[in-house]
Order: structure tokens, then C-alpha cells, then sequence
């Protein structure tokens, strides 16, 4: 009853690009007495293409011959050399039931899920390009499919089962044809060309007990990801099933990547762009441009055309599974694809002239120590962790170049459990697999993957990947010496801060610190972890020492030295610590190293040096 209602007719309905499109007759009236099918269509009404979002179609469940208020504020397009007009803005409609007929036949319809055309247009026709051929537009026409229909007639599973074999080579065009919600209809080829892991989000991820997950993501729920291309080289990252451990991550690498498989079931997550996700980006930088031709809508497939200037791609497609669906079809049994780029491997020597920033590598190295970041405030499992590796192009150099170079390993880097555990065990050789490189750094963030084997297929690009052979070699300290580093330390002891020195009992059987008095003799040590009595605890202890280094004459050189680690200072801490019998003089003067050392800070006012004595693994 309101002025500026629009009252019309449906006569058809389609879809074409997630936008549901209905050609209808514009009604002066909608007699309450009359049915939708008594409302005779008069040929000199007009004809209208009114426009519908997905969610008001999927309110308003709409059919031929249904009748639709449209209510203000609607608005009509007039396109040139179109006789047709546009209603837009069509947000306030309401479908109208006239009689007791159109309710019974309501209840009726509703139980089925009508099938909707769609309209599959290709950019090449959108955009019309000059060279487009006939084929296409043939292509563009046998895609039209129908929406899936979930009904009980055997009808209606016969089309969907075609449907669903129906194999499309094109993302974006899925995208643009299926919409956001998701498609079940058909199914996308892609190439997988990475599997990694990337942690849940907060509430599904298990909280770790103490400091045992020393290299992060510890007990966390993680997501297996895959990154996917298609055949006109658009990249989609689709995140699968949560993971609860990520023990399983390298079989899936070396099962999976550079195969083909099939999606269906998916539905867009987010669409991103290099300014938002910078480091899935660095990513599809590394694997750009493809490394072999790949089609380009609405041109020749020329293989000139299609493998020079092609610009990177400028957003990507996050999608992920439909709730409690999964289908990613993937043969295993097929060929390594053309498409797929393994990782290209280079010497650390190499990494380390790389120009530019955010650059992606992959290396295979020794990891000689490991250190937590002491930030107090951040939680354990969320703290970087620093590694420090070598490798013969590192450990070859003469000077010019350091001999080991530190990896921080961020928080959102997923490690399995077995590497962390042997990482533990001592020094293993791993292999990064597109780590991040820029301003200097290798750091290990998202989508970085760490091995214990290498995978199958790498591109080594002539790097000089041979195996260390004899003892490995640290940069002495000197001038060029930086915070956060490691280095050998040799010198003469100058001073010894007696007042920081101190000493404690440890179990000889696990190397627990935290020994009690035994309740039943209080002369000795009991041991909780292995409930036992601990009679020949193990002394360790703690001392600062002042050396005078060569290599650095104008500065304080401070070293806190361990009894357990130093057999160079062990007969020192040993007299001043226990026989008492040591005055301090007498260790004046004495020559000390090689000792690894990590450096804590450098200083140039007060000109001080402080250094730990530490372990390689």
C-alpha cells in the first residue's frame, strides 16, 4: 500500500556471476484475489531484469510466476542500445502469497531445491578481447551448470552426479561462477607446488607444560595448508583439516608436492593481496613466473605470449573446506606436473649476497646451537628461537664472510616434533625449505618448512652442497664481532668477580638442579625426579671471568664460565671454588681457549664485551 512499491512477475531466473537475475513483467497491481497464475501476462507491460544478491535470493526462494514486492529505495538502470531496463538495490523485497493455493504450493516447492542455470562468463567475453576465438565462447556456453539439487528423486542425483565429474582448469573462473559461499558442482584441477603447516587459531591450540617445546609450537593445533596453481598460473592457498600433530608433514611433502589433484567442496575464506600477506606472497614470488607456458584467457596460446612479461599475480584466494567435507583428490600415482618448481637450493655463501628483500630460499645446513630469545614477558611458546648453522661454502671462506650465520625460527614457524626432538639430541643437518631472506637475516616464519631429508626433487643451481668434513671452524672474536652471535674466544685472564661465583648440587643420574634434603637423613640430597637418594651429586658452578684479547685490545672482554662446559678454565674453578687454597693472583695472567662463546652485547661506552661460555650440539 505504500507509494514506490514495484510489483513484478518472474518469468525466468539465471545466475551469472553470484548475482541471481530474474527477467520479470512489471505489474500496475497485485489483485489479493488473483494467483500468480491467474495474473494473465499483457504483452505491452514492460519487461524488466531485476537483480538479486545471493542472500536475498536465498531469502526469498523465488520461482517463475511468483510475484515479488520490491520495495524503495530500488533503482532502474538504463543501458545504452538496451531496451531491457535494470532494477538494482533490491535489498527490501518480499515475496507475495495471493491465495491458499500459493501457500500449499509453497510448502510444496519448498521441500526441493530448484535448479538455477548459470551463466559461466569468461574475462576474455567480459572484457572483449579482439582475439578471441570461436572455441572459447564455445567452452564459455558448454560450463553452464546446473546448481546442485539435493532432492529425494533419482532425477534430481543423476545431475548432480554429472555435475560433479564436470573438471574445470580455472580458479578464478570457479570463483566467479560458484561465488563465495562455496561450489560442490564441479571440480578444479590445480598443481600443488607446497605443503606446509600453519598454526590455529588461539582457541584451538593446546597450551605446552614448562620449557620442554624449546623450538616453539609445541603441542599446538596446527592447519595442513596446501599452495595450489592452476593451469593459467593463479595461485590459491587451501587450508585443509586441523592437525594435531605435525609428525606427518614430511611424508605429506614428499607424497604430494608437484602432483596433480582435483577440489571440490571448497569455499573462498578471504581474498588477499600483497599488501596484506606479504609473506604468502613471497611465497608465489619465488615460484614466478611459471616454468613452463600457461594459458592466457582471450589470447593465442602462443608459447611466447604465455611465458614472457607476465605480470606477478596481485591477490590470491584463500580457501578452505567445507564444514566437515574434504575433497582434494589427489593422485599419487601420477607424474611429477611440468608446473611445479621445487625448491631451489643454494649455499649459505650464496644466500648471504642475495640483493633485495623478502626473498624466499632454501638450504641445507649443520646446526651447531640453538638458543631461546630471553624475552620474559613473552609465554615460552611463543618466543623466537635462534639457530646457528654453517655449511662448507661457509666454512671453505678464508675471511670476508662469516662462518656461521644465526636462522630465527619466529613462533609462527610450524616444527615437527621430530625435529625438535633431534635438535635435542644434538647437531643434525637440516633442510630449510623457503626460508625468508631480507635485511641481512634468514628468518623461518610462516609456510617455512624445516626437514630432516631433503626432498626428492630440489634444484641445486651448481651450489656447492658437499658435507663437512672435520671440525667446524667459529669466526674468532674482533672488531666486526656482533650481539647475538657466536664466536671462539681466546686471551689472557685479567680479573675474576668473586662476588658473582656460586655453585650447586646436580643429580649424576638425570642432571636435575633442584635437589631437597633427604627426609629421612638430612646430610643428604634426594633427587624428586628420580626418587632416589643422591649420593655423588655432580658440582657445577658459575663464574665471571676479565680476559685481555688480542683481537680486541681496547675492550672489556667479561666471560661467565661454566664448570660443566670449560675444560680450559676446569683447574681454575675447581681451586678457587672448593679448595679455597687458590689466591686469585695466582690465576692472573693464565692463557685461556679456544672457548665457544655466544655474545650477549657490545658496547662502545663503557667499551665492554659480555660473552657465555656455551656447548655446540
Amino acid at each position: 500500500d505504500k507509494a514506490g512499491v514495484l510489483i513484478v512477475k518472474i518469468l525466468e531466473i539465471f545466475e551469472e556471476c553470484t548475482i541471481q537475475v530474474a527477467i520479470c513483467q512489471q505489474l500496475e497491481q497485485s489483485p489479493a484475489t488473483l494467483s500468480p497464475e491467474d495474473a494473465v501476462i499483457n504483452a505491452e507491460e514492460p519487461i524488466l531484469k531485476v537483480l538479486f544478491t545471493r542472500e536475498t535470493a536465498a531469502h526469498l526462494k523465488s520461482r517463475p510466476q511468483d510475484v515479488i514486492h520490491i520495495y524503495p529505495p530500488w533503482q532502474k538502470l538504463l543501458l545504452q542500445n538496451i531496451d531491457v531496463p535494470v532494477i538494482m538495490n533490491t535489498y527490501f523485497s518480499q515475496k507475495v502469497l495471493l491465495s491458499e493455493h500459493s501457500e500449499a504450493r509453497e510448502k510444496t516447492y519448498g521441500l526441493t531445491k530448484m535448479l538455477i542455470r548459470k551463466n559461466i562468463i569468461s574475462l576474455a567475453q567480459t572484457f572483449r578481447l579482439d582475439d578471441l576465438d570461436d572455441k572459447l565462447h564455445q567452452e564459455s556456453s558448454d560450463n553452464q551448470v546446473p546448481c546442485a539439487a539435493h532432492t529425494h528423486n533419482n532425477g534430481g542425483s543423476k545431475q548432480h552426479a554429472s555435475a560433479l565429474s564436470a573438471v574445470n582448469d580455472s580458479l578464478l573462473e570457479m570463483v566467479e561462477s560458484q561465488g563465495a559461499v562455496g561450489w560442490r558442482e564441479v571440480q578444479v584441477r590445480v598443481v600443488i607446488q607446497r605443503v606446509y603447516c600453519l598454526p590455529a587459531r588461539e582457541g584451538y591450540r593446546s597450551h605446552t607444560q614448562g620449557n620442554k617445546p624449546l623450538l616453539s609450537n609445541g603441542g599446538m593445533f596446527c592447519r595442513l595448508c596446501l599452495l595450489v596453481q592452476d593451469a593459467y598460473g593463479m595461485f590459491s592457498e587451501v587450508q585443509l583439516q586441523s592437525l594435531s600433530s605435525t609428525d606427518d608433514i614430511e611424508q605429506y611433502c614428499r607424497r604430494w608436492e608437484g602432483k596433480s589433484c582435483c577440489l571440490a567442496g571448497m569455499k573462498i575464506l578471504q581474498r588477499t593481496t600483497r599488501g596484506r600477506a606479504l609473506g604468502l606472497f613471497s611465497l608465489i614470488d619465488s615460484l614466478w613466473p611459471p616454468v613452463v607456458p600457461v594459458k592466457v584467457p582471450g589470447q593465442s596460446q602462443d608459447s611466447e605470449m604465455m611465458t614472457t612479461n607476465l605480470p606477478p599475480p596481485s591477490f590470491c584466494y584463500i580457501l578452505t573446506v567445507q564444514s566437515g567435507e574434504i575433497h582434494v583428490e589427489v593422485d599419487e600415482e601420477e607424474q611429477i606436473s611440468n608446473l611445479y618448481q621445487p625448491p631451489a637450493v643454494h649455499g649459505l655463501k650464496e644466500i648471504l649476497r642475495i640483493d633485495g628483500c623478502n626473498k624466499r630460499c632454501s638450504f641445507w645446513a649443520q646446526v651447531l646451537y640453538r638458543r631461546l630469545q630471553s624475552k620474559h614477558s613473552v609465554p615460552i611458546d611463543q618466543r623466537e628461537v635462534l639457530l646457528f648453522v654453517t655449511d662448507s661454502t661457509l666454512q671453505n671462506v678464508v675471511h670476508g664472510i662469516s662462518k656461521v650465520v644465526d636462522v630465527s625460527v619466529t613462533a609462527s614457524c610450524v616444527l615437527s616434533t621430530e625435529i625438535i626432538e633431534a635438535l635435542s639430541a644434538g647437531s643434525q643437518l637440516v633442510f630449510f625449505k623457503d626460508a625468508l631472506w631480507g635485511n641481512g637475516r634468514i628468518i623461518c616464519v610462516e609456510r617455512t618448512v624445516l626437514l630432516l631429508q631433503k626432498p626428492l626433487l630440489c634444484s641445486a643451481a651448481g651450489a656447492d652442497l658437499s658435507e663437512l668434513t672435520g671440525p667446524v671452524r667459529l669466526d674468532e672474536l674482533d672488531s666486526t664481532t656482533q650481539a647475538s652471535s657466536i664466536c671462539a674466544l681466546r686471551g689472557t685472564v685479567v680479573g675474576v668477580n668473586e662476588s658473582t661465583a656460586f655453585s650447586w648440587p646436580t643429580c649424576n643420574r638425570c642432571g636435575n638442579g633442584k635437589l631437597e634434603l633427604c627426609p629421612q637423613d638430612r646430610e643428604l640430597l634426594y633427587c624428586n625426579q628420580c626418587s632416589e637418594v643422591v649420593t655423588t651429586p655432580v658440582m657445577k658452578m658459575q663464574l665471571e671471568v676479565f680476559l685481555s684479547c688480542p683481537s680486541r685490545p681496547q675492550s672489556t672482554v667479561k666471560v661467565k664460565v661454566w664448570h660443566e662446559v670449560s675444560i680450559a678454565l676446569f683447574v681454575l674453578l675447581t681451586m678457587l671454588l672448593f679448595l679455597q687454597t687458590y689466591e686469585v693472583q695466582s690465576v692472573l695472567g693464565k692463557e685461556v681457549g679456544l672457548l665457544n662463546c655466544y655474545v650477549h652485547s657490545v658496547t662502545s661506552h663503557p667499551n665492554c664485551v659480555a660473552l657465555e661460555e656455551i656447548v655446540l650440539l
